[in-house]
């Protein structure tokens, strides 16, 4: 089975259609309580990672891939 992670990850679509697929996803950065709680919802199993700047790559559970959406601006 493939593994992902999502950056920037918002309402969680990457992961969704991920899952719809057979691809889990592992762990997700996002730093906005509703977003968060939507994909908690829908992916229980999904780690959440917070703030991405807070990161440390290197210390990631790895996966097989990594996406992400581009940080929504105003």
């Amino acid at each position: 089975m493939l593994t992902m992670g999502s950056l920037f990850d918002g309402l969680g679509g990457f992961p969704l259609a991920g899952e719809r697929n057979g691809i889990r996803t592992l762990w997700a950065s996002e730093i906005e309580p509703f977003p968060i709680l939507v994909t908690k919802k829908h992916i229980p199993h999904m780690e959440h990672l917070g703030d991405i700047t807070k990161l440390d790559g290197a210390k990631l559970p790895p996966v097989d891939i990594v996406c992400g959406g581009s940080p929504c601006q105003d």
